[in-house]
C-alpha cells in the first residue's frame, strides 16, 4: 500500500471511475491517506460519486506520472466515516479544512477493500499489488 499511497501523493490528481446505471463516470480526485491501515479517500455525501459508490461500490482510478508510468487501482468502496477518520483526513491535508470540519455531515471517508493496484509503463504491467 505504501507505494500506492505514494504514486498517488506523487501524482496528486487522479481520476476515479464509477457507474452511474449503465454509464461509466470519471472525476478528478486529490485526496488520499493512509488510515487504520487502509488506502482511504474522501467525497460529499452530496454529490454524485458518493450515489453512485453507495449504489454500486465497484470503482476503478487511474493516474500517470509526468515521467510516463501510471497506475490503475481497481477495489471496493466501504466507507468508515467516522469523526476520527474525519479527523485524519483534515491533518493529512489541512487545505480541506475549507470544505469540511470533523462535525460536516456531509464529509465521508470512504477505503478500497479487496484492491489490486497495477503498475504500468510503456513496456506494458510492471508489477500488480494486492491492497
Amino acid at each position: 500500500m505504501e507505494e500506492v499511497l505514494q504514486f498517488l501523493k506523487d501524482n496528486p490528481i487522479f481520476y476515479i471511475a464509477t457507474v452511474d446505471g449503465d454509464t461509466p463516470k470519471v472525476r478528478p480526485f486529490g485526496f488520499a491517506m493512509e488510515y487504520e491501515g487502509k488506502l482511504c479517500f474522501c467525497t460529499n455525501n452530496q454529490k454524485d460519486v458518493y450515489k453512485q459508490l453507495k449504489a454500486n461500490p465497484k470503482f476503478e482510478i487511474s493516474v500517470a506520472s509526468k515521467t510516463g508510468e501510471w497506475l490503475r487501482l481497481k477495489g471496493k468502496a466501504v466507507f468508515i466515516t467516522s469523526r476520527e477518520s474525519k479527523k485524519a483526513a483534515l491533518h493529512t491535508m489541512p487545505s480541506l479544512r475549507n470544505l469540511y470540519s470533523e462535525e460536516d455531515s456531509i464529509f465521508e471517508i470512504f477505503y478500497a477493500d479487496e484492491a489490486e493496484a497495477t503498475f504500468y509503463d510503456m513496456s506494458g504491467p510492471v508489477k500488480t499489488v494486492k491492497i
